[in-house]
């Protein structure tokens, strides 16, 4: 979730400014870059519970000692830190439960992404022992209550936190008990973005298959491979899941747009201030109508804010972010970015993906969506299950980065990245049934056993 503050002051006086403000992303291809965003819960070494904010073993003692550590600048909230700002765009930031996340800079190769997040593990490496800190990368958290969790001192979440019960039954587990990875990717025009977005929503289902790592529900197994993705069925169906305007005729920018307008408001941003204007309609705000802020009209930078608490599968800002997979070891966070690039950055590749999801109807794709938390890669498709349609998607993925040719130090090229996902598509086990294993075995039920295991 991204922290405030877009400058741009520009009066909103059309959908046509938003359309503009979202194509302006567009970029040449030769300037394409990757940016991977990922999310790990901290335990306490001595019990494996959440960590609160404050004390000595808190996560804001952790954010002052990164500061320390690597001189990013802070963020703050009302004087509390609640984020870093590093170099080339990356971030360090606080989802609502003290969940920690990387979003990192906007990169040229999945070889600088590899570099970047061997750098976090080092840094976290660094800094946590004198905390008694641990972070471990899973998408549900496996043992912890809402109960247990400490709220993190970020504005916005009080808004959220209010706001969540009203609309949806989990949405406090999302907030709270969730961690993912995002890959963000560069359009270069109208006609590339929608092509990107149908893709990537039409294979959204098959990525939490890959990517599903939360088979445990407050220390015990609860029948799904992904609770992360099944809690996400009933947050805020508002704003989340699978928009169908993504495969209506005319879809584009300003569509896209028109489909942000229509998600009611959380907040609106003034001078450090979030004003809860919760339920509200932006379009009432463009027009300076709405009831707690009279008179105040919506900026570009408060579209960019408003755009930040929408949660579809596949997010469009000024690049585009696929978001449908739990988080997971670095590996396998690796190759979500390698799945992605491969498909979107080079054309032959884009053109096949679109070919092989071309007869995928919405209403398939919805009912692949609500499968997957519960059976996973060997969720039934067509005449066999999403396991076939992996392998095809994979191979694709391969060729388009084999075409990218972005070689390493050593010679290899990005497809490096993929290997973990072909030994899921040949048969080996998800990062979930991994878990269920060691689970019914060697940990004899005992799920705390899971936070070394997986810890970073």
């Amino acid at each position: 979730m991204s922290n405030p503050g877009d400058a741009d002051a520009r009066e909103i006086t059309s959908v046509s400014d938003l359309a503009a403000y979202l194509e302006s992303g567009s970029k040449p291809p030769a300037d394409f870059t990757i940016g991977t965003e990922h999310e790990a819960f901290g335990f306490r070494r001595t019990d494996f519970t959440p960590p609160a904010y404050d004390g000595a073993g808190g996560i804001g003692a952790l954010l002052q000692a990164v500061q320390a550590h690597d001189g990013w600048g802070p963020i703050l909230d009302h004087g509390n830190i609640i984020g870093l700002k590093g170099q080339g765009g990356a971030s360090l930031s606080l989802e609502p439960g003290g969940q920690f996340e990387l979003s990192g800079a906007m990169l040229p190769d999945l070889h600088a992404t590899k570099a970047e997040l061997d750098a976090h593990i080092a840094r976290l490496h660094d800094v946590t022992p004198g905390l008694g800190l641990g972070f471990a990368p899973l998408g549900f958290h496996p043992a912890a209550s809402r109960a247990d969790f400490h709220w993190m001192p970020k504005g916005r979440y009080k808004i959220m936190r209010a706001y969540m019960p009203k609309v949806g039954t989990r949405g406090l587990d999302m907030m709270l008990r969730t961690c993912t990875v995002q890959v963000n990717l560069d359009f270069c025009s109208e006609a590339d973005m929608v092509a990107k977005m149908r893709v990537a929503s039409a294979l959204q289902p098959l990525a939490t298959a890959l990517f599903a790592n939360s088979p445990f529900y407050e220390g015990k197994p609860n029948g799904l491979l992904s609770n992360r993705a099944y809690v996400w069925g009933d947050t805020d169906n508002a704003r989340s899941g699978i928009p169908p305007a993504i495969f209506q005729d005319g879809f584009g920018f300003e569509a896209y747009a028109n489909w942000l307008l229509d998600v009611p408001m959380y907040f609106v941003y003034r001078d450090g201030v979030y004003h809860d204007v919760a339920g509200a309609s932006f379009r009432d705000f463009i027009a300076g109508k709405l009831a707690a802020l009279p008179g105040e009209r919506a900026t570009i930078g408060d579209f960019a804010d408003h755009s930040t608490t929408a949660f579809p599968d596949v997010r469009l800002k000024k690049y585009i972010e696929t978001r449908g997979a739990d988080s997971g070891r670095p590996d396998m966070m690796l190759a979500q970015s390698a799945l992605w690039t491969g498909l979107f950055y080079d054309p032959a590749a884009l053109a096949a993906a679109q070919t092989l999801v071309k007869d995928l109807a919405y209403p398939e794709i919805l009912a692949l969506r609500a499968a997957v938390p519960a059976t996973g890669i060997n969720t039934r498709f067509g005449t066999g299950t999403l396991r076939d349609l992996a392998k095809d998607v994979i191979a694709i993925a391969a060729e388009g980065l084999k075409a990218r040719a972005r070689q390493n130090q050593e010679g290899q090229d990005e497809t490096l990245y993929l290997a973990p996902l072909q030994e899921i598509a040949a048969g080996a086990p998800s990062q979930a049934e991994h878990w269920l294993t060691r689970y019914h075995g060697d940990w004899n039920g005992d799920v705390t056993r899971i936070f070394e295991e997986a810890e970073f």
